[in-house]
């Protein structure tokens, strides 16, 4: 066995049809103003759930489903920071650590560059680990597809996780 591994995540999250106001949406742990709520069953931050994907992913344990079923009422609103805080028990259960983590945020909107650095903290603080370690950008989609008609929200997470010595 390697010890180390790749582990990849993707979410994607559609926003409520009418308009909330002084709503926002949950990403990374971090509330961010919005119009629009995030449709979800727990607190709808794709941010984190790609990246509990990316981590499932590299353990080769599963995906978010499988250990928080959107079935589940215990999940329901349940903040992702939580479920994070789940994974990386269990990550650590299973011998290993997370090295570091890239993820993508595609957004029209809200406009994500001011809190980019609130959310590497709030990551690098629910992960132990430095904010050196914890990349995150977001993008937009040019208007194209969903995310550019404004409907929602994708996340994209790449983990580098290693064998605890």
């Amino acid at each position: 066995m390697t010890n180390i591994r790749i582990g990849s995540g993707i979410d994607v999250h559609r926003f409520s049809d009418t308009p909330e106001i002084g709503n926002a949406i949950v990403l990374g742990g971090v509330s961010i103003p919005h119009d629009y709520s995030l449709l979800a069953h727990s607190d709808g931050d794709v941010l984190i759930h790609a990246l509990i994907d990316a981590i499932l992913g590299a353990l080769a344990l599963g995906d978010i489903g499988k250990h928080f079923p959107d079935t589940d009422v215990r999940y329901k609103d349940i903040s992702s920071l939580l479920l994070l805080s789940q994974v990386k028990t269990l990550m650590s259960e299973q011998g290993w650590s997370l090295v570091n983590t890239d993820i993508t945020l595609v957004a029209q909107a809200p406009r994500l560059s001011p809190y980019i650095d609130l959310i590497r903290s709030s990551l690098a603080q629910a992960l132990d680990m430095k904010m050196a370690e914890i990349s995150v950008k977001a993008t937009t989609s040019e208007g194209l597809g969903f995310t550019g008609r404004r409907e929602g929200i994708a996340a994209f997470a790449t983990v580098l996780v290693q064998k605890s010595s």
